[in-house]
């Protein structure tokens, strides 16, 4: 029988895959940024020309610097495996994948549900997605916030900073896959569950 820190490493690794296909599959063939951290790493790939995978892992990196500290090494560990997972399956995908032209919506709409789910499994067993989730949770952990709803405003805010360089256009549709995603965040945040299957919380300040 599996025990608890096994089922946790499980979920994570389940999420952080989740994460990466959502991203590199539904999302940035349009050019259609995740979250804040991946809106930085598109900016990376145009303006340096560096793959996704690796800017991604970039971007992240420096955003759990920040956090070492704030969350403790087991919650930093954990995001450093989950932001090398997710990395990976970006890199895996992106490199063998041809030219893309499915349908925007339906993209959005399972890229935005994909990332949502994997999202919520990452926070729920201590660990994050990195980038702009590290901020949102210390916010969450001070006001009792919903972690998702201040994720949201503060990709919105890089979303805006970035229109300069992506398509307006593909920031009103990042908008929408935020809001989609970020309201299925917090629907996993905060479901019940039975008690072998509790979130791990220990994402909370040290």
């Amino acid at each position: 029988m599996m025990t608890k820190s096994m089922l946790n490493l499980t979920f994570i690794f389940i999420g952080a895959i989740f994460q990466g296909v959502a991203m590199s599959v539904f999302l940035f063939p349009h050019n259609i940024p995740s979250g804040g951290a991946a809106g930085l790493a598109i900016i990376l790939n145009h303006w340096f020309h560096l793959p996704l995978g690796f800017s991604l892992w970039l971007v992240n990196f420096a955003f759990l610097i920040l956090a070492l500290q704030y969350f403790g090494y087991t919650w930093t560990i954990r995001t450093m495996l989950s932001v090398t997972i997710t990395s990976v399956t970006v890199s895996m995908i992106t490199s063998s994948m041809g030219n893309y032209h499915h349908n925007l919506i339906a993209d959005i709409l399972i890229g935005s549900i994909l990332f949502g789910v994997g999202v919520g499994l990452l926070i729920r067993n201590g660990a994050s997605s990195g980038g702009m989730v590290i901020p949102a949770l210390m916010i969450a952990n001070s006001y009792n916030w919903s972690p998702g709803k201040i994720m949201m405003w503060i990709n919105l805010l890089i979303f805006i900073l970035t229109a300069t360089v992506i398509d307006l256009k593909i920031v009103i549709f990042a908008i929408i896959c935020q809001s989609i995603s970020t309201n299925i965040i917090d629907f996993i945040y905060h479901m019940r569950v039975p008690s072998f299957f509790s979130p791990n919380y220990s994402w909370r300040k040290k």
